[in-house]
């Protein structure tokens, strides 16, 4: 069994009978008192972000995750089906642990799929995706300036603020943690 001072980002914990993972951690020695680790952890399956501060050397308990690349291939129903590229393996994963991550997924695109024991636990899309507006109302003459911004749908069916001079057609970077228009893609 592993300790506190063994804790790292991205690592999955097992508290209480429920998986954790941790968002940020920091070791913390005081001028007195003993050290200490402070954490923010999320759980697993809810997406719920608590604080959590564990004294140096405390036991917890690891939980093994197995992160692979999966290349998404089609929405059935409730449920979304994954394809692994190597040995061409299909997992169907269900829409509540796929979450926002379908508004940022195109078919064919490659996503980090986590699993335990055989059962999808989340998705991690990458940074930033490249997307295509396919409505927004059109950018009036002059509005060239910065600051303004207008509602755009995309591809995916995720609506977003884009700035005024964006138009349907043009492709955008979207930051998949925040869903914000970050820059146009050069393609």
């Amino acid at each position: 069994m592993a300790t506190s001072n063994d804790i790292k980002n991205g690592s999955v914990l097992n508290l209480d009978g429920g998986l954790w993972s941790v968002i940020e951690f920091q070791h913390v020695k005081p001028g007195k008192g003993g050290a200490f680790v402070r954490t923010k952890l999320k759980n697993v399956l809810s997406g719920k972000v608590v604080d959590k501060t564990f004294n140096a050397g405390t036991k917890v308990e690891f939980e093994t995750v197995d992160r692979r690349n999966m290349q998404y291939l089609y929405h059935d129903g409730q449920d979304f089906v994954f394809m692994d590229p190597d040995s061409f393996d299909q997992l169907t994963i269900p829409a509540a642990v796929v979450g926002d991550a379908k508004d940022f997924m195109l078919e064919n695109s490659t996503v980090m799929v986590a699993t335990h024991d055989g059962s999808p636990l989340f998705i991690e899309l990458p940074a930033s995706v490249v997307l295509e507006i396919t409505y927004t109302e059109p950018g009036l003459q002059g509005d060239r300036s910065t600051g303004g911004t207008k509602p755009a749908t995309l591809e995916t069916g995720r609506e977003i603020q884009v700035p005024l001079f964006l138009d349907i057609g043009t492709r955008i970077k979207v930051d998949t943690r925040s869903g914000d228009y970050i820059s146009r893609a050069n393609d």
